[in-house]
C-alpha cells in the first residue's frame, strides 16, 4: 500500500514532466513519419550516433553517485549499455547502406 502511495505522489509531483514526455513522443512520431523512405535510414543512423551524448551523461551521473545508491548505478549501467548498442548499431546500418552504393 505504501508503494502505491509513493508512486502516486511521484506522479503528482512530476505531472508537467510526464505531459512533456508524452507530447514529445507524439511530436517525434509525426516528425519521423513525415520523412521520405529514402532519407529514413541515414536519419536514423545519425540519430543513433547521437546517443554518444547519452553514454557520456550516464557515465557522468554514475561517477557522481554514491556507491550505496544501487538503483542509480544499475540504471546508469543500462543507459551506458543500451546507448553503446545504439551507437554501434547506427554505424553498422550506415556502413551497410553505404555498401549498397559501391560498385562491384
Amino acid at each position: 500500500m505504501e508503494l502505491i502511495k509513493n508512486f502516486l505522489t511521484l506522479l503528482s509531483e512530476n505531472e508537467q514532466m510526464i505531459y512533456f514526455v508524452i507530447l514529445s513522443i507524439f511530436v517525434g512520431i509525426e516528425v519521423i513519419g513525415g520523412v521520405p523512405t529514402v532519407l529514413h535510414t541515414p536519419l536514423m543512423s545519425g540519430a543513433n550516433a547521437i546517443h554518444g551524448v547519452v553514454i557520456v551523461g550516464a557515465i557522468f551521473v554514475m561517477l557522481n553517485t554514491s556507491q550505496d545508491d544501487y538503483i542509480s548505478l544499475v540504471l546508469g549501467f543500462f543507459a551506458v549499455l543500451l546507448g553503446t548498442l545504439n551507437v554501434v548499431g547506427g554505424f553498422v546500418v550506415t556502413d551497410r547502406m553505404l555498401e549498397m552504393f559501391k560498385k562491384k
